[in-house]
């Protein structure tokens, strides 16, 4: 009998950066196919804006997190083994970035791009990683087009991080594809986000955000990989907006 894609109601996800942009269209999209959701934000007020938007479908819970700390997963995990039992899916959304020329860089936002985009996604991948073993999950990282070459100038702290990420993410998938469990890497083009509307500004270029990769665009195509039949694992995939600037 042929495979077809399956349903995810039921699972338990934990979706990072979920206040705003890419984050939030992704729990969202996962909340409507009725999986219960840890959403995990450092902004409370748009956290909960998410998290009341997310119950309409689906049960959730927000947990106000800064990846960067370690004491803060304490919540997080105790919901997970106390209230829920399980998780199925980790979706790793949340990023920051700082753009500068190499001669001009400050360490200090090297620092807290890295304490954020790859010590964060890691140390969490590492406490949540019993969790999907037992369930076979899935852990899907959003990465950045500039993860994969970085041909634009001023983004050498970034890239460099998200190219750390990819590394993260590709010996993960090697260790744990044994046990079952799916490692997903998604690099993204422009995304018409909040971040990215603050980056055209500092470049000084008019911000449109109906030219670039929507939030719902990613939320649509994670959505339908995860639900993919097991007879099929996608590792890599990039997406950019339909019109190039």
């Amino acid at each position: 009998m042929e495979s077809k894609v399956g349903s995810l109601a039921g699972r338990v996800a934990v979706v990072t950066g979920a206040s705003s942009g890419i984050g939030r269209a992704i729990a969202l999209a996962l909340s409507r196919q009725g999986v219960q959701l840890c959403l995990v934000g450092r902004n409370p007020k748009t956290l909960a804006e998410t998290l009341t938007a997310s119950q309409q479908f689906a049960e959730a819970a927000s947990f106000e997190i800064d990846l960067r700390v370690e004491e803060t997963l304490k919540p997080l995990a105790l919901h997970l083994e106390r209230k829920v039992g399980k998780l199925d899916i980790l979706v790793h959304c949340a990023g920051v970035i700082y753009q500068a020329p190499m001669a001009d860089a400050l360490i200090e936002d090297f620092d807290v791009q890295y304490a954020t985009n790859v010590r964060g996604p890691y140390l969490l991948t590492q406490r949540l990683l019993p969790w999907l073993t037992t369930t076979r999950g899935q852990v899907v990282f959003i990465n950045s087009s500039v993860g994969l070459t970085a041909t634009r100038p001023d983004v050498g702290q970034y890239s460099a991080t998200k190219h750390a990420l990819k590394a993260v993410a590709d010996s993960l998938r090697h260790e744990v594809n044994p046990k079952g469990i799916r490692v997903l890497s998604v690099y993204l083009g422009r995304t018409a986000t909040p971040m990215q509307k603050a980056l055209f500004q500092k470049e000084g270029r008019a911000y449109n955000s109906k030219v670039l990769l929507q939030p719902d665009d990613v939320a649509s195509v994670v959505v339908q990989i995860l639900m993919l039949p097991r007879t099929a694992e996608v590792t890599d995939i990039s997406i950019r907006p339909m019109l190039k600037t």
